[in-house]
This record gives structure tokens, C-alpha cells and sequence, in this order.
């Protein structure tokens, strides 16, 4: 049976750097947050070993920025996330869990501080700017709340910190993880991170108006020839395999951070004014009953997750997995689950319905880069 194609119109925004991504020869798009983005180029499998050994550039202008601009910027930042901002410095970026007033989560984006009165949140796959615009109107804050003409581009891969460095020059080698600096191109100054959706290493480019779209793609491809550089994509297998979560896919706002294995990421009783803080110190006591944790699928390749596999274990459903995919380099299908608690020990041994049927899993509390391979 064929699959159903994809209409593309006006509310599926194409990104600055679309024609270049087609004329890449891109395979497949997902629909995030009402943009294209790339999924396929040459095949999952391909596209994976490359990514693996040598250098992608990444289309992931899905990634908006929302900006946070005015007095109340930060108070507002932090009613967003239980991860405390009160000491962030200026030339950092922060993973931040945000969550809603029931400790539910809402995005998973990272928060990159521009200014004491400027940040940009680069959201994951929901509509989080309408949440934190109607928190600025609750709370009458002095703040814009906008998204701007900023569309990040990312390098990733083993080669990627020698291509930025072709062409920014030596001193992003000094960018530490999770740290920004700027970069000017062609005159225009943009922020550089080291960051990126991938455990490959790498950089994301927050290309600042979308006129410099094509032409940051150009120097990238030329700059990187003899790199053998080729258009990619955020990679099904490698992800699952490092354990980085999709937002809708392996988390969504019936879940906690702590049950989405964020708690590091969460340091609620600093972070005043939250507005999840009181439901989340009720968690942090507690503790969750469930949580993410990285599946091992016996047998042969297993289909697309498209929808939850129960996990089960002593006869009754533990938990579900919520994204799969064969791994060439661990030789099994590696996969992301929700695992209650009784079951979620690394090791243990749990059935997943597939729909090939019912498969033997092991669950590791680890992602399987750490595992070796």
C-alpha cells in the first residue's frame, strides 16, 4: 500500500532554507510546530552512518525562537520552568523542562539568555508561544512576548566543530557545551551555540533574518566539500539511541519532568515563581511511579511507532514504548518507553506488543550510547 503524500500549503510553513533542502534531494517531512522538516535524505540507515562518521547540516528552522523581551523578561522566563535561572549567565544556554500549574509538561526547550532583559526559548513540537503570551497578559507583565525572524541551522556530526571553524574561524573551538558566543557573517552578527539534537557533537547557527537562509547554506556546503558534508536531518535511530526525547511522541503534558527523567534539569524549590512549583514539590517527595527509560527489542527489524506498544511484564501492561527503531550499530532495536516503576531496574526482562507481535525486551536505565557499541 502506498503511503498518503503530504499537502503543503501557506499553514506549513516552508523555512529560509527550503529550496536548498529540496534541491538536496529530502525524501520525507514531518509537519513541527506548522513548518517542514526534513526526516529522510538518503534513507534512515544511510543518513544515520553518515551522521555517525562524518558532518550534516540541519535544516531546523521548526525550531522557533520565542523572544522575551522587556523588564519582566526573566521573571517571566522563570514562571515558565522549575529549573532555577537566577544565576544564568549571559553566554549560556539552558535545557529547560516548562510545565503548566499542574507540573504537566508543556515543551522542552532550550532557553538561551541574550541580555538581563532578553531571552529566546527555541520550542520543541507545540504552540508554547501562545501559553506564554497569556501569562504575560495574567500576570500584566512588562515584557513583548514575539517570535522573530530567526531560523536555527545546525551542524552535527564527529567533523562538525572543523567545519564551523572553517568557516567562523579558530576561536569557536573555545564554545564550551551548552554556551553561545557570536559569529558574524557577511556583516550580520548571529548567535552560535554548542548544542544540537544529536549525541553526535555539533553547533546551532540561530541565523538571524531569513535573507541569510540560503547563502549560510552555501558556505557551509562549500566550505565542507572534501568533508564529504551532505544535507541531514534529527536521525530516528541515533536519537533513540542517546535517549533524547521527542515532546508528543515520548512525553506530553499528562507526564512530569521527573517521570520524563528531567528532575536533574529541575531544581524546584530555587526556582520561585514557577508556576508548576508547588504541584512539583509534591512530586520531588513522592517520586514518580513511572519513567523513561531505553528498551531492547529482540528480533528482526520492528515497524514505525506510529502509536503506544504495551509493555508487558508478570502478565499485566508496565508500561508503553513510545519510539523504536533498528539500530545496524547495537544490532537490535533499540526504543524509548514509559516503565512503571516495578519494572523499570536495568535488566529486567518485559514483552513488547509490536505489531509483529509480541517480542522479548530488556529495559536499561541508561540511553544506548553510554552502553558502548
Amino acid at each position: 500500500m502506498q503511503a498518503p503524500s503530504l499537502s503543503i500549503s501557506r499553514r506549513t510553513r516552508k523555512t529560509p532554507f527550503s529550496r536548498r533542502v529540496q534541491e538536496a534531494g529530502v525524501k520525507a517531512y514531518t509537519v513541527y510546530n506548522h513548518m517542514l522538516l526534513p526526516t529522510v535524505f538518503e534513507s534512515v540507515e544511510e543518513d544515520y552512518k553518515h551522521l555517525k562518521s562524518k558532518v550534516q547540516i540541519w535544516d531546523v528552522s521548526c525550531e522557533r525562537q520565542v523572544e522575551l523581551w522587556g523588564p519582566d523578561a526573566g521573571r517571566l522566563a522563570q514562571m515558565l520552568t522549575p529549573r532555577d535561572l537566577s544565576d544564568m549567565a549571559l553566554n549560556r544556554c539552558y535545557y529547560t523542562p516548562m510545565v503548566d500549574e499542574t507540573g504537566g509538561m508543556l515543551n522542552d526547550p532550550v532557553t538561551t539568555k541574550l541580555a538581563e532583559d532578553k531571552y529566546w526559548v527555541s520550542v520543541a513540537d507545540s504552540d508554547l508561544l501562545f501559553w506564554i503570551k497569556g501569562l504575560a497578559h495574567a500576570f500584566r507583565l512588562e515584557v513583548d512576548v514575539d517570535e522573530p525572524d530567526v531560523s536555527p541551522f545546525a551542524i552535527q556530526g564527529p567533523k562538525a566543530e572543523d567545519l564551523v571553524a572553517r568557516v567562523f574561524g579558530e576561536r569557536i573551538r573555545s564554545i564550551r557545551f551548552f554556551h553561545y558566543d557570536y559569529v558574524e557573517f557577511e556583516g550580520q552578527r548571529m548567535v552560535l551555540a554548542r548544542s544540537g539534537y544529536s549525541k553526535q557533537g555539533g553547533f546551532e547557527l540561530y541565523v538571524d533574518g531569513s535573507k541569510w537562509g540560503e547563502p549560510v547554506w552555501d558556505a557551509f556546503m562549500e566550505a565542507g566539500a572534501d568533508m564529504d558534508v551532505r544535507a541531514g536531518c534529527p536521525n530516528l535511530i541515533e536519537r533513540i539511541e542517546g535517549q533524547l526525547l521527542s515532546y508528543g511522541n515520548d512525553m506530553t503534558r499528562n507526564n512530569t519532568p521527573h517521570e520524563c527523567g528531567l528532575g536533574k534539569f529541575c531544581q524546584t524549590q530555587q526556582a520561585i515563581g514557577c508556576v508548576g512549583r508547588d504541584a512539583l514539590l509534591r512530586v520531588a517527595v513522592e517520586g514518580p511511579v513511572r519513567q523513561i527509560r531505553s528498551v531492547a527489542i529482540d528480533g528482526d527489524p520492528v515497524p514505525p511507532c506510529d502509536e503506544l506498544w504495551p509493555i508487558i511484564g508478570g502478565g499485566r501492561q508496565v508500561g508503553t514504548i513510545s519510539s523504536a527503531a533498528y539500530s545496524p550499530d547495537f544490532r537490535t532495536n533499540v526504543a524509548i518507553g514509559m516503565v512503571r516503576m516495578t519494572h523499570w531496574d536495568d535488566g529486567t526482562k518485559v514483552q513488547v506488543d509490536t505489531p509483529h507481535g509480541m517480542r522479548s525486551a530488556t529495559v536499561w536505565e541508561t540511553p544506548f550510547c553510554n552502553q558502548g557499541g
